[in-house]
This record gives structure tokens, sequence and C-alpha cells, in this order.
């Protein structure tokens, strides 16, 4: 066992340009898995980007507005741990 805390990343499930959902732009924000964390705007459609992990935002990787890649980390969370 480590004290270091595991981290996980969200990433685009598509190209497109990446807006982040308001009140995640702050480290440190609580995110939860199903919620939606940001939108990829496709084709003139938006489509929601929503985590997978339970945790706090580490790091943002990804400027609202800018293009992003499929596959493409947008953010980095520290997982909350079980114990």
């Amino acid at each position: 066992p480590t004290d270091e805390p595991s981290s996980a990343y969200i990433s685009a499930p598509m190209v497109g340009i990446f807006h982040i959902a308001e009140g995640l732009t702050s480290l440190g924000a609580t995110v939860k898995a199903g919620q939606v964390v940001g939108a990829i705007e496709s084709m003139k459609l938006m489509n929601d980007v929503v985590s997978q992990y339970d945790g706090v935002v580490a790091e943002v990787l990804v400027e609202d507005g800018a293009p992003v890649e499929y596959g493409q980390n947008l953010f980095r969370i520290e997982l909350r741990s079980s114990g």
C-alpha cells in the first residue's frame, strides 16, 4: 500500500471543441461517477463528457474552447480511497 493518491484520467470520447462544465475549472472540485464534466461540440451538436470516477479534480489539461482529439486526456482525477 502506498500513501500517494491514485489518479485516473477523463478523456475525450470524440473529436471536437471542448467546453468545460461550470464549477470544474478549479482544482479540488469534487466529481462523481456519472457526472457531466463538460461537453464536446462536434458537427454543431453538444455531446456530454461524463466522469467514470469519484474523486477530485487534480489537473485540468485542456482549456475551455480548445479543440480536442479522440482519446485526449481532459482531466486528471485523484481517486477517492475506499478506506
